[in-house]
């Protein structure tokens, strides 16, 4: 404990809080708005204005008309479907007792479910709009990072989801009061912050601003979901398992991670989407109502 005391950083020094402001009302505590509602928010707001800009360059498959709705039914999928991957990939036993399932405030969210549950409204707004799904995922895709970053930012200073045990020597390894000996870890939530936020932004601008990505359908999205993966399950290398899967490891092999099994059909998916993407290219023709989309 000296030695992690002398080379770690103590997380308790960094004086964070998981609330951002206590609201109270006629001296009684009504509610408290946190840092990861904040990280939701701002992932949705700053995508969207990102997302406005897309659809300014040449080629957009929807009009500026569409955003607004677009993002209604986005933050539905986030919502529903990360809860609710949630609670079948990691705690199922929350259907035993169904109103911990709404009680979003408790945490609990799953980003592959989120995705799925994404992707799901984005193909219902595209038949409602009569727009073609998978453009429309692409441009989506390279809005989500802004989310990915705040987000993991957040389990950063809600001092949650940290990594394994590091070598008490790693000058930014972090002790994260709660855990299992109080030792020094590795801060996953900033590597994963760092790759799938920082870096994979970084991939996506450059394929849609510097190449023809953004006219072969399926090829934006499909790097999307591959480096996502690829960068997930390396990170969860250095990430501490979930409680149930310390003692239950995954199909008997210890260390394979929830978080690592559903990634790699994300790998292999988004692998195909870009070898194929190519093939689905076609003329992109304007959406009537807008300028500059053409």
């Amino acid at each position: 404990m000296i030695l992690h005391a002398l080379t770690a950083i103590d997380f308790n020094d960094l004086h964070l809080n998981k609330v951002l402001l206590p609201i109270h009302l006629f001296g009684r505590d009504l509610f408290e708005i946190k840092w990861y509602s904040i990280a939701y928010i701002a992932g949705i707001v700053v995508g969207w204005m990102y997302l406005l800009r897309l659809l300014r360059a040449p080629g957009a498959p929807m009009a500026k008309r569409h955003a607004e709705d677009l993002v209604f039914y986005a933050t539905l999928g986030i919502i529903l479907g990360g809860r609710l991957g949630y609670v079948i990939f990691y705690a199922p036993t929350m259907f035993l007792h169904p109103l911990t399932i709404v009680r979003l405030w408790d945490g609990g969210m799953s980003f592959h479910g989120g995705v799925i549950g994404t992707s799901l409204g984005l193909i219902l707004f595209a038949r409602r709009h009569k727009l073609d799904w998978l453009r429309i995922h692409d441009y989506v895709a390279c809005c989500v990072p802004f989310g990915l970053f705040f987000g993991r930012l957040a389990n950063f200073v809600n001092g949650e989801l940290w990594g394994r045990v590091a070598d008490p020597n790693l000058p930014w390894a972090v002790i994260f009061h709660g855990t299992p000996n109080d030792v020094a870890r590795h801060p996953s939530q900033l590597y994963e912050a760092g790759l799938e936020g920082i870096v994979l932004f970084a991939i996506l601008w450059f394929a849609f601003w510097r190449t023809q990505a953004r006219y072969e359908p399926g090829k934006l999205v499909g790097l999307f979901v591959g480096f996502y993966g690829l960068f997930r399950y390396t990170v969860e290398f250095f990430r501490e398992p979930d409680s149930q899967y310390l003692t239950d490891p995954i199909l008997g092999t210890p260390g394979l991670h929830m978080g690592q099994l559903l990634c790699l059909p994300m790998i292999l998916s988004g692998a195909w989407l870009v070898w194929t993407a190519k093939g689905r290219r076609r003329r992109v023709t304007p959406i009537a109502g807008d300028e500059a989309v053409a």
